[in-house]
């Protein structure tokens, strides 16, 4: 499964960043076309670091979003061929670069697309 953007995304990045989303097709980390509420925070004001990320939770600083998850890493180099200096203020201002950190997208800017059937270039005709 997949989504695309189809509105700019809210966030803290600037707006020029956030409209360079607009368009993209990005593969979504959960298997399924549901939307999830999850606890987030801002790219630029949220925690840096493991422990600082346990202090927002339990003061409550994180923010529930209803929204679609992707791989952020996977989500830049999409966004990096699209729009590349916007790729860079992501890389420059993400505060990780681990393969396992998410973006979330808001689901009021997101449409599902539904992924086509699998097609091998081996396969015979």
């Amino acid at each position: 499964m997949h989504v695309r953007i189809i509105a700019t995304p809210p966030g803290e990045a600037p707006l020029d960043v956030r409209e360079a989303w607009v368009g993209l097709l990005l593969p979504l980390v959960d298997e399924d076309s549901e939307a999830r509420a999850s606890l987030t925070s801002g790219v630029l004001t949220g925690p840096k670091s493991f422990l600082s990320t346990l202090g927002w939770l339990l003061r409550g600083r994180a923010k529930r979003v209803n929204g679609y998850r992707v791989n952020a890493l996977v989500a830049i180099g999409i966004l990096e061929k699209h729009a590349p200096e916007a790729a860079r203020w992501w890389q420059t201002h993400s505060p990780s670069r681990s393969p396992n950190r998410l973006f979330m997208f808001h689901a009021e800017v997101c449409e599902i697309v539904a992924d086509g059937p699998a097609v091998s270039l081996d396969a015979e005709p």
